[in-house]
């Protein structure tokens, strides 16, 4: 029995192209405090590692094919997964706002997905009382979790919020100036050569979750010396301090990061971290400082604000063998409808 609402029916239709379009199209709307941020938090669940398992015949198999670690199905995080994004205050009234759209959809609408995505966003924060571009970001996430995990499941999940009053009454202006402080070096820090520390923000809503680096040290490394708390009892990936690592030759994927804030402060991606993330799946670009990072090959210079993500995993040569599957069977269509239309002759 097919229980599919019009409005996850509408979300089906659109792929990744689809939603990569839309994504462009409201980057404009969104407030800086989240643009970078909600671009993460794509690349974090995207749709085509989704619908790769949803269409596997053994799914349980084909995740271990592909070496995933971690919660990576949204269905089992809506309520946490865009905690990091300064939107996620407002999730109780975009989320509320999601459901009335699903409820009242009209699948003769001709709205595009961006249109209504910028429509509920402008609902929900009437009902925040906050500026519109704060809530776009976060109305997308809320979106794409729809069509991942499901109208039903999403509607199931208590809104809730997963950071304290303290930090979520920090303004979009607090949050940004954060991200642009630079580390002082001392009285003379202006003449240091050597021994210059940064600090790595890896938690904005956590005053503890920062620890320093050296210039010039990769992201991972720094991360080795937080003793701060027991990370494996929080995540059993995190063996050597909040960044997942398990080598640190870009070898094994565990220890990409997303650059919310300082991107600009990290060395340019070299060769081989630009080869290996596009075979992990995690991005695909030939940008010199993207929004995604292997923590183990990006040195800092400078102070940096990152997230981590709840996962990883090797699946970026999986989702290429299929695209050129795909293209195969389309290049040999009009060979095989030839044929039939021989046959029948």
């Amino acid at each position: 029995m097919n229980t599919e609402t019009p409005f996850e029916k509408f979300l089906y239709q659109h792929d990744e192209e689809a939603w990569s379009a839309t994504l462009a199209t409201l980057l404009r709307s969104i407030h800086e405090v989240d643009r970078n941020a909600t671009q993460i938090w794509f690349a974090f669940y995207p749709l085509s590692l989704f619908r790769a398992l949803q269409q596997s015949n053994d799914r349980d198999k084909l995740a271990q094919q592909l070496l995933l670690q971690g919660d990576y199905e949204l269905k089992d995080q809506i309520n946490r997964s865009h905690k990091f994004l300064y939107g996620h205050r407002f999730w109780l009234q975009v989320k509320t706002a999601v459901e009335q759209h699903a409820d009242s959809f009209n699948q003769t609408s001709r709205a595009s997905l961006a249109d209504q995505i910028i429509e509920v966003a402008q609902n929900a924060a009437q009902q925040a009382r906050k500026d519109k571009s704060l809530l776009v970001g976060i109305t997308a996430a809320a979106f794409m979790t729809v069509q991942q995990a499901g109208l039903t499941a999403f509607k199931s999940a208590p809104a809730t919020t997963c950071i304290d009053d303290k930090h979520a009454k920090k303004s979009p202006e607090q949050v940004l100036r954060e991200r642009a402080k630079v580390d002082s070096q001392g009285l003379l820090g202006f003449l240091k050569t050597v021994n210059k520390q940064f600090t790595v923000t890896h938690d904005e809503n956590d005053d503890k979750a920062k620890y320093k680096l050296n210039d010039g040290q990769d992201l991972a490394w720094g991360a080795a010396n937080d003793r701060a708390r027991d990370w494996v009892a929080i995540d059993a990936r995190r063996m050597e301090g909040p960044i997942p690592v398990e080598c640190r030759s870009a070898s094994c994927g565990t220890c990409w990061v997303g650059v919310l804030g300082g991107a600009d402060r990290l060395a340019d991606v070299a060769a081989r971290e630009g080869k290996k993330i596009k075979e992990f799946g995690y991005i695909d670009t030939a940008e010199p400082k993207p929004l995604i990072r292997l923590a183990c090959q990006a040195q800092a210079q400078g102070a940096v604000s990152v997230v981590i993500p709840p996962w990883n995993g090797q699946f970026g040569k999986h989702l290429r063998a299929l695209r050129e599957e795909a293209q195969a069977l389309l290049a040999d269509q009009p060979r095989t409808d030839r044929a039939a239309n021989e046959a029948v002759n």
